[in-house]
């Protein structure tokens, strides 16, 4: 069974700025560098068409004015029922969550028998959309040590990787691959629910012409 979330955001008549994806040449690119938004939040949004904020079409009350420009992505998530994937989509990107349990044993970087076959079928769509730019980025919940979170996020990032690397057959594809430990939480971690949302892979992809 599926659970459906989708989040429509306002879209202000002018000015954005763009945060993409940055890369280098290389087939795998691995930073330590904090972002200067949480992972997945960028804006993407094209601009639209500019508008005079003291156009009488505006029909604005007396007094009022224009608020500050802004454009925001329209964004749909879809979540499965125990959470142990989730798909969100945004004007241009494509990112799929998978629950590190569905992936790897209890501290563990070593995919378990089921594991492969969800990554291969995320493979195989990235191929459908010619991306050759895709982040995996790895995520824990805030029990243990920082810094065995990272490493043990950062392995499982790679370990992805690794598998996605069999598949994924776009020429030129680039990856960036970081591990960000308890890091830009997408649940509580005051309960096991939560925690288990936030031990996590995600990988992101350009969305495809189509």
């Amino acid at each position: 069974m599926i659970t459906r979330h989708r989040t429509i955001a306002a879209v202000a008549v002018v000015g954005l700025v763009v945060a993409g994806f940055q890369f280098s040449g290389a087939a795998i690119a691995n930073a330590d560098d904090v972002p200067s938004v949480p992972p997945g939040t960028e804006a993407s949004a094209s601009a639209p068409v500019p508008v005079k904020p003291d156009s009488p079409r505006l029909k604005l009350p007396q007094g009022g004015t224009l608020a500050a420009p802004k454009v925001l992505d329209l964004v749909e998530v879809v979540e499965d029922l125990g959470g142990e994937q989730r798909r969100q989509e945004t004007n241009e990107t494509v990112m799929m969550a998978l629950q590190s349990e569905v992936l790897f044993p209890e501290d563990s970087a070593v995919f378990n028998a089921q594991a492969a076959a969800r990554i291969q079928a995320i493979g195989n769509e990235i191929n459908q959309s010619k991306a050759t730019r895709i982040r995996v980025f790895g995520f824990t919940d805030d029990q243990g040590s920082y810094e065995h979170g990272k490493e043990l996020s950062k392995q499982r990032a790679d370990a992805v990787h690794a598998e996605l690397s069999k598949t994924v057959t776009n020429p030129g594809v680039v990856f960036d691959v970081r591990g960000y430990s308890e890091d830009y939480p997408i649940a509580d971690n005051s309960t096991e629910e939560g925690r288990k949302k936030n031990r996590r892979v995600e990988i992101t992809f350009p969305r495809g012409a189509g």
